[in-house]
């Protein structure tokens, strides 16, 4: 079967999962919102701009796992998806997904953002593969570190082929959607690849390499 390869933030949700919980966290009063809000803003920007230190931002990030109970975090993650990510799951989305369903294609998720966030996302969309960075663990206790090579940039090419060569899989008729130019090292890899929304820097690469430019937000139907 061949694999749909789909992007989360900004590909099938109208926004990016990551700040939002950030953006939730400083809201809750959970962290400190002064601090917070502006290191997820800086975050955020270089993320945009391509210049992001991805070991950075996941110590950033994944610390508020390493500082409460695990039940604690289920409660706010519980009330963090009804209020920031529902409205922004897109039926656009939801369409390409089940018509890859359909036609009996393979499903996964990838993404930088960590799985604690993504996990219940890639449910959401009845996605049963997700590739995420790991937040690392030690004696059932998040650490704050994030676990083995973030799935960001090349580190998604690199994750997807190691997640290929467990299950004796290949690329061989793939798709992969993305918004990001952050993603064109693996863009650049898929038989099919389709630049959703994209940003400005993916748009004018898409164009140049003859990809499909297309959108799945609401208002395009």
């Amino acid at each position: 079967m061949a694999l749909a390869i789909f992007d989360l933030d900004n590909t099938l949700l109208a926004g990016d999962s990551d700040y939002l919980w950030g953006l939730f966290l400083a809201e809750k009063g959970i962290v400190d919102r002064e601090y917070y809000e502006r290191e997820n803003e800086r975050f955020y920007r270089e993320y945009k701009e391509g210049r992001l230190d991805i070991h950075e931002f996941m110590r950033f990030s994944l610390r508020v796992l390493r500082d409460h109970d695990r039940e604690a975090l289920l409660g706010w993650r519980a009330h963090f998806l009804a209020e920031k990510i529902e409205p922004i799951v897109l039926a656009g989305a939801l369409a390409l997904v089940e018509r890859h369903r359909a036609a009996g294609d393979t499903l996964l998720i990838i993404t930088a953002t960590n799985a604690f966030v993504t996990a219940p996302i890639a449910d959401r969309f009845g996605i049963p593969h997700l590739i995420a960075s790991i937040p690392e663990e030690q004696g059932g206790l998040f650490t704050g570190e994030v676990a083995g090579t973030p799935s960001f940039q090349h580190g998604k090419v690199e994750r997807l082929h190691d997640w290929l060569t467990e299950r004796g899989g290949d690329l061989s008729g793939s798709h992969f959607y993305s918004d990001s130019h952050n993603d064109i090292p693996l863009l650049e890899l898929v038989d099919r690849p389709v630049a959703v929304d994209p940003d400005e820097c993916l748009a004018r690469h898409a164009r140049e390499r003859g990809w499909p430019i297309i959108s799945l937000r609401d208002a395009q139907g």
